[in-house]
């Protein structure tokens, strides 16, 4: 044959359209077939292979030479010519008209197996291979000669194969037309072409003789197709190669036995072309891709990431086509349009097919949920149609599964619960069809898991299945049933999956999707569906779907759902909100609220966070990075953040006592640990100001427990004595601590309780609870009678302890309140009144330099006197202490303010009426002294003032607090002036004249105040004045005014112009 042919388009392999559309069947477990099975040859066959073997050596030898130089072996002409008679004739064959046109090939074929000699056989294939084929049929006549002949010459048919890529004797046929060049690519084509159609036919009719063969044809086919262009021609021929492979393998009993190691290589060409082919359907390719693919995995049995990989792009190639009824418009221009849906119905059972086939290799509820995991991506799909695909897929596999599969072991895939829950997400979809195949879905899952267990529940199931295959109507009242086996079905990893993907669920764009999914969850929990051993992935998975939550509803549910578990696994709960997220955070909040809505969960948190509370490690054992992540801490910013929610105010009440002594030892550990940052720069009247710190957080805290529990006096008690910055220093703690005892005892606050857990921490082996325990004990017992609380034998038990404490300070409290013990009460009492009345014969003249300290003894009589021990005593001092508040002397002046405020307490029931009086005689005086020249004047004048203001039971006490402490300028003057006004209903005209004597006060800032408060008197209340001044108050006024008229002052001047008019009026209205 001459090598000057040049290059032709027609040279490399035509596909011809009826091949393409043959179709390929697959019927498990029986064989693949592409036409007629292999074992149907030509009837012609048998008759002429036995007059070969007939033959001798050199009459075969000269019918290769009259087949091989035939004129019409490689051309176009038919087989039914002169000379193709004379052949037939020579071999003695009859045979009918008109013969196949690969007939001459064939017989090539037949007579190069039944030669003995390689160098003939190798010489005739050379000659084959150098043929310039036109046609599609002689490309397969070429492969079909090849591949007979290697039944009993593999070895040299694969050396030939081997070393066509390498030979030059086609390469001229691939020269360019232009440049005369060879064309590599061209070349290569060729080559891969020719090569992969004999290798499909070596593996059609080698027979047994093929299967050592195996893995070196699946290894050189996929190296043809992956080292070529993407050529549609190479593409045909190699998935015909291995169809063809496919079969033999399928057709051949004994490959049973072997194990084939390049399949795996094979596959991944054939998902290849899968991933190439367009997004419309017009060929039964993926069809034929598939099953070549369930017969090629059946040996061996593939690995798991093989199979992954084969599910994927199946399942990508399929369920990723446009919607069915659009998939006509998606056709390219065809001579003729095929039926879309039926080639995707055949596609989709092929698909049907490969997972029947795969759980038939494995059958194991492992390997069901491995092989549907890959449906997950398709099952939360935005697209209607790619939902309904996957879920009918699925629904049919599990069919499958439960009615002719029996499962081999009993197995507990985890991710069987992810899967059940994304399809009960889907028993609301809009889609009907998906909607109720969905709900068969979970039905035949748990089918599954019914006959591993054998469980009694199983007629119920299939009553159910079968329902739901009815219809789809009324899904709601089936869940609650459904929702209850689930919970005793599933095993643990099983159902925390199911719950984690239902909560995943919660976080989508569908509105009834969402909505499915948190009653669902709700029913869960409310049925004690979440154990315990469940609750901390729950949490974690809940926490983290919370910020993704877009409907309120949904977020509604939530809270109810976390209600619901914090009721029946409360400890669980605290501790995984406390180590995953900072309360504070506003979605958390909620959380933190929903458990607070139920009284005995709101106390059980309680509880816990005052007993994460006093886990508090040595300093030794703590790193300084570890600080930040300590329990207590987490505790303690939990217990800030719980404080100011209302549905936790009865439950911090109820443990009051716990949670003050709690914080107490809390804020001292601190202070051992060293962490003090933020302490001493926290604004307190900036009211998004949060705590920067520990201790901050801590004392914080510790204002938050009194103020929100309503005991807002003792609050105020020490933010007007400047108290609260004693637990500022661990040096001045001691003095915080007692200074809160104090206002505690004086305004009965949980005595009793604090008492108690006192006595507790007083038996601790810590340190630091004892040094809180003995303060409060003594403070407790030198400010009021204890005894109706415990004995005072017990007390004294109790107080011995601290005797053996190694800390000083715990051993002289001790002491201390032992001795306040030694002393009968009534016999204390007369013994400090007796010296208190010595001491009242001492105010009349007393020494300047002395008054300070003789105030102090005082006060200190007073504090051990209690409530009810000063009597007629404080009266008689109130008296004394009045004009003292206009001593020149600021010591003395403060002073005598400070005590006034201990006096007007301390007269017990019996005198309480006229210290009243008393206390509303101070109150313009008290007043005038908030603009005090002295900072600590002003200190305690807010102190006794606000003192006098709960003594007189004033309406609006905790808003004058409030102005008091954080109030300031004109608006905060006129705000307290009100307060002391309206509370004081008719006391107008007392409140006038007692500030008109200040109009002559030689202190500047004393004056002032006096004509602020006659201006506003005058202005907001002048008809009330009119009907209760006399006419001798208004003539006092009237010459207060002209002594104001005459001063060089112009301030003073200036009032008397504005102001003395209405005291002109006054005098024309008043009538008594």
């Amino acid at each position: 044959m001459s090598s000057s042919h040049q290059w032709r388009p027609h040279l490399l392999p035509p596909i011809e359209e009826e091949e393409e559309e043959e179709e390929l069947e697959f019927d498990l477990p029986g064989r693949a077939a592409l036409g007629k099975p292999l074992s149907d040859r030509p009837p012609w066959e048998k008759a002429l292979v036995g007059k070969i073997r007939a033959m001798s050596a050199a009459e075969r030898s000269l019918a290769l030479e009259a087949v091989q130089g035939h004129s019409q072996l490689g051309t176009e002409e038919g087989t039914s010519g002169a000379s193709v008679q004379e052949l037939l004739v020579s071999l003695n064959l009859d045979l009918e008209q008109p013969l196949e046109e690969t007939f001459l090939f064939h017989v090539y074929g037949l007579l190069l197996r039944e030669c003995a000699g390689a160098d003939l056989v190798r010489r005739h294939l050379a000659s084959l291979l150098e043929l310039s084929a036109s046609s599609s049929w002689q490309w397969k006549g070429i492969a079909l000669a090849i591949g007979i002949a290697s039944a009993s010459h593999m070895e040299v048919v694969w050396a030939m194969l081997d070393h066509l890529g390498s030979t030059s004797f086609p390469r001229a046929a691939f020269l360019s037309p232009d440049t005369q060049q060879p064309e590599p690519s061209l070349h290569w084509t060729w080559v891969s072409s020719l090569s992969l159609l004999c290798y499909g036919q070596m593996a059609a009719h080698a027979g047994p003789g093929v299967l050592p063969w195996v893995d070196n044809i699946a290894s050189r086919m996929a190296c043809f197709y992956l080292c070529s262009s993407d050529d549609n021609s190479l593409k045909m021929r190699f998935l015909s190669a291995s169809i063809m492979l496919m079969q033999a393998l399928q057709w051949e009993k004994s490959s049973q036995s072997y194990r084939f190691t390049q399949i795996p290589e094979l596959i991944h060409c054939l998902l290849c072309i899968l991933q190439k082919e367009p997004n419309f359907l017009a060929t039964l390719l993926r069809q034929k891709i598939i099953l070549v693919i369930v017969g090629l995995s059946l040996r061996p049995s593939l690995k798991p990431m093989v199979k992954s990989s084969i599910l994927q792009t199946c399942l990508q190639s399929l369920y990723g086509l446009p919607p069915t009824e659009m998939l006509k418009g998606c056709l390219p221009p065809l001579q003729s349009v095929p039926d879309v849906t039926v080639l995707y119905q055949k596609s989709a059972k092929a698909l049907d097919l490969l997972l029947q086939t795969f759980i038939a290799e494995n059958k194991s509820m492992d390997e069901v949920c491995f092989l549907l995991q890959h449906t997950e991506p398709w099952l939360q799909s935005d697209e209607s149609h790619e939902r309904r695909r996957a879920v009918q897929s699925i629904l049919l596999f599990l069919q499958h599964v439960v009615d002719s599969v029996e499962l081999t072991e009993e197995a507990t895939p985890s991710t069987l619960g992810r899967q059940i829950g994304l399809l009960l997400l889907l028993c609301r979809d809009k889609d009907k069809v998906t909607s109720s195949h969905s709900c068969q879905c979970v039905c035949s899952f748990l089918q599954l898991l019914m006959q591993q267990k054998g469980s009694k529940e199983l007629m119920y199931l299939k009553k159910m299945k079968n329902a739901e295959a009815r219809a789809c109507r009324g899904l709601e009242p089936k869940f609650c049933p459904l929702v209850k086996v689930l919970n005793r079905t599933l095993t643990v990893a099983q159902h925390t999956q199911l719950i984690l993907t239902l909560l995943h669920g919660l976080c989508g764009h569908s509105a009834l999707r969402c909505d499915l999914a948190s009653q669902l969850l709700l029913m869960i929990f409310e049925n004690n569906g979440v154990r315990q051993e469940q609750v901390i992935e729950v949490l974690q998975g809940l926490l983290q779907e919370l910020p993704h939550i877009t409907f309120k509803y949904v977020l509604q549910t939530v809270t109810q759902m976390v209600r619901v578990l914090g009721a029946q696994h409360t400890q669980e709960t605290v501790e995984v909100m406390l180590s995953l997220c900072h309360p504070a955070e506003r979605q958390v909040m909620s959380l933190w609220k929903a458990l607070g809505t139920n009284k005995q969960t709101a106390r059980k948190v309680v509880t816990l966070l005052y007993m994460k509370l006093k886990l508090r490690p040595p300093k030794e054992l703590i790193r300084l990075s570890e600080r930040v992540q300590l329990t207590s801490l987490l505790a303690l910013n939990t217990l800030y953040e719980l404080l100011y929610l209302w549905e936790y105010r009865a439950a911090v009440r109820w443990a009051f006592a716990g949670i003050l002594l709690g914080l107490l030892t809390q804020l001292h550990y601190l202070f051992e640990l060293g962490v003090v940052e933020g302490l001493a720069d926290y604004q307190e009247d900036v009211l998004d100001m949060t705590p920067t710190g520990p201790c901050r957080t801590c004392l914080e805290a510790l204002k938050g427990l009194f103020w929100t529990t309503d005991y807002w006096e003792v609050f105020a008690y020490l933010k007007l004595l400047r108290g609260w910055e004693l637990f500022e220093h661990l040096g001045t703690f001691t003095e915080g601590v007692t200074l809160l005892a104090r206002a505690m005892a004086h305004h009965d606050c949980e005595v009793e309780a604090v008492l108690g857990q006192a006595v507790i921490s007083l038996k601790s082996s810590e340190e630091r609870d004892n040094i809180v325990a003995i303060l409060i004990l003594t403070e407790f017992l030198s400010s009021r009678e204890l005894t109706q609380y415990v004995s005072r034998k017990c007390m004294g038990n109790f107080l011995s302890l601290g005797l053996s404490s190694p800390h000083r300070l715990v051993q002289a409290m001790s002491l201390k309140g032992l001795s306040s013990l030694l002393m009968p009460p009534k016999k204390k009492v007369v013994l400090l009144q007796n010296w208190l009345a010595g001491l009242l014969d001492s105010f009349p003249r007393p020494d300047p330099k002395d008054l300070p300290g003789l105030m102090e003894v005082v006060g200190d009589i007073l504090h051990r006197l209690g409530a009810q021990g000063a009597g007629v005593f404080s009266l008689r001092i109130a008296q004394h202490l009045l004009p003292l508040f206009e001593d020149e002397w600021e010591v003395v002046r403060g002073g005598a303010i400070f005590l006034y405020g201990s006096v007007i307490c301390s007269g017990g029931k019996k005198y309480q009426l006229e210290l009243k009086r008393h206390a509303f005689q101070s109150l313009v005086p008290l007043l005038f002294h908030l603009a005090d020249s002295c900072p600590e004047v002003v200190m305690k004048t807010k102190f006794t003032f606000l003192r006098c203001a709960i003594l007189l039971k004033w309406e609006f006490r905790k808003e004058l607090f409030s102005k008091l402490a954080w109030g300031q300028g004109l608006g905060a003057e006129y705000d307290i002036f009100i307060c002391m006004v309206e509370s004081n209903f008719a006391s107008y005209h007392q409140f006038l004249m007692q500030a008109s004597s200040y109009l002559s006060s030689r202190d500047k800032n004393l004056k002032l105040m006096a004509m602020k408060f006659i201006g506003g008197i005058l202005q907001d209340y002048f008809a009330e004045l009119c009907f209760f001044l006399k006419k001798g108050d208004v003539k006092i006024l009237r010459k207060q005014f002209e002594v104001l008229r005459r001063e060089q002052d112009s301030i003073s001047r200036r009032f008397c112009q504005h102001y003395l008019g209405d005291i002109v009026q006054l005098s024309k209205y008043v009538r008594r």
